[in-house]
């Protein structure tokens, strides 16, 4: 797709949000405007998952779960980027699931009613689903916000691989293909001091693989 004029919107967490960087203008999808000449929009909320939480966050808008929050959202979109999950490993309490599942109740269900609901609020956009980066406990038994999981953070993004070619939707792995990866300490140091958040180089690295990935679309 031709990226100048593009109304581009961002759906996601504290990542689209923008921890991390000092500069909010050097977050990764707002490069996209000021580089590229697209119109872009963000939606991030810090702490907010794919599927409804269970029992209520200490945080209110941990709580306020991407696809509740599509009706606040007013801007037309040529092109709509999905990029979420880490906080489900991170700290949700809804359970994975199976892929047949159709609520927001579950990790596989929340994500097909979020792939239905932004075709159906932008019919003409065209979708890109981002998987999370790398954090530095990501295969820890319990996670970096003390929650206990059997699951690890790749077994999220393996679900959000399969939901997205079940929904016939690109995806851009950044887990399996972002150098960000905290997990090796010269690249934290570099990219992402706390472990989890892309500082303003880290970001940089992200505009680029996603100008190419909406290139393609």
């Amino acid at each position: 797709m031709e990226i100048r004029g593009a109304r581009l919107v961002f759906l996601g967490d504290s990542i689209v949000e923008g921890a991390g960087v000092k500069d909010k203008e050097k977050v990764f999808w707002r490069l996209l405007g000021k580089r590229d000449g697209a119109i872009v929009y963000g939606n991030g909320v810090g702490g907010s998952r794919i599927a409804r939480q269970v029992k209520p966050s200490p945080e209110a808008q941990y709580d306020r779960y991407l696809r509740s929050r599509l009706p606040e959202i007013g801007e037309e979109a040529d092109a709509v980027v999905i990029c979420s999950g880490l906080n489900d490993y991170g700290h949700g309490d809804a359970p994975i699931g199976a892929m047949e599942d159709r609520t927001d109740d579950t990790f596989y269900g929340a994500l097909h009613l979020l792939y239905r609901d932004v075709r159906r609020k932008w019919p003409k956009a065209k979708i890109l689903v981002m998987t999370p980066i790398h954090i530095e406990h990501e295969h820890d038994e319990v996670t970096m916000y003390g929650h206990r999981k059997s699951e690890c953070l790749e077994d999220y993004v393996r679900i959000i691989r399969e939901v997205a070619a079940d929904c016939f939707l690109p995806v851009l792995d950044m887990y399996h293909l972002c150098p960000l990866d905290p997990r090796i300490p010269e690249l934290k140091e570099k990219y992402s001091p706390d472990g989890v958040h892309p500082n303003e180089d880290g970001n940089e690295i992200m505009y680029g693989m996603l100008r190419q990935a909406l290139k393609k679309l």
